[in-house]
């Protein structure tokens, strides 16, 4: 099949795409990866309580229904006592720790350096900034006992997945995972259902447990206070 958009160019040294180049000689480079994981550590660690982290589009607007309601979710689970956890960036990110801060809660946005799209929203009072997205996501699972997953992208199933499969595996602990709005999510359930489950087998029943779709933010906050215990 020919892909419908052309990829660039692999000799392309114009480094427009914000990469970073691994020679042999730049083992210099793992410091800077180690000072990102002990930054972290050092910070994160220092939590009350594990924190519960929000995912989702940096592309929602404001006035985009699932922005308010990832505002009133994070601002419920603020009050009761939950760190929240994002990515740092705008959208689903900015307002998840709008709803934190609004709450006087921990606010906690690990913003990652992007050549386009992710500026560092006004609403973590709890920055930090990252580089590797693998160092990222480390944090992400480390200090989080949930997480909700909003309408997104590639990212966003990106870490949906990784969380999923490290469950299954039984390399962590099981703790919620929802996704919020059906009307998004369904089609993909109904896919992993269909498809992995019934036709290939490449999933087994038990892993369509790891996960749940919920729709209203009343019923989120409260499955998180009953799974989840301060």
């Amino acid at each position: 099949m020919v892909p419908k958009c052309p990829l660039p160019k692999l000799n392309d040294d114009s480094n427009q795409y914000g990469l970073d180049y691994f020679n042999v000689g730049d083992s210099w480079r793992l410091f800077k990866i180690m000072s990102e994981f002990v930054d972290g550590f050092d910070t994160l660690s220092a939590l009350p309580h594990p924190a519960v982290s929000f995912f989702g589009s940096a592309r929602t607007k404001e006035d985009d229904p699932c922005y308010e309601m990832t505002v009133e979710i994070a601002n419920k689970l603020a009050k009761a006592g939950y760190p929240i956890l994002t990515g740092g960036g705008p959208g689903i990110m900015e307002a998840a720790n709008k709803g934190a801060t609004r709450a006087d809660g921990i606010s906690i946005g690990l913003n990652i350096t992007l050549p386009f799209e992710q500026q560092p929203n006004q609403y973590a009072n709890m920055p930090l900034d990252f580089k590797y997205f693998f160092v990222r996501k480390v944090m992400f699972l480390k200090y989080a006992m949930a997480f909700i997953c909003m309408p997104g992208g590639f990212g966003t199933l990106d870490e949906l997945f990784e969380a999923l499969t490290l469950m299954q595996t039984r390399r962590i602990k099981p703790f919620p995972v929802i996704m919020v709005c059906s009307e998004f999510w369904g089609g993909l359930v109904e896919w992993i259902e269909e498809e992995l489950l019934k036709k290939r087998g490449t999933v087994s029943k038990d892993d369509l447990f790891l996960f749940n779709v919920i729709d209203d933010p009343d019923e989120v906050v409260h499955y998180i206070k009953k799974t989840v215990i301060l």
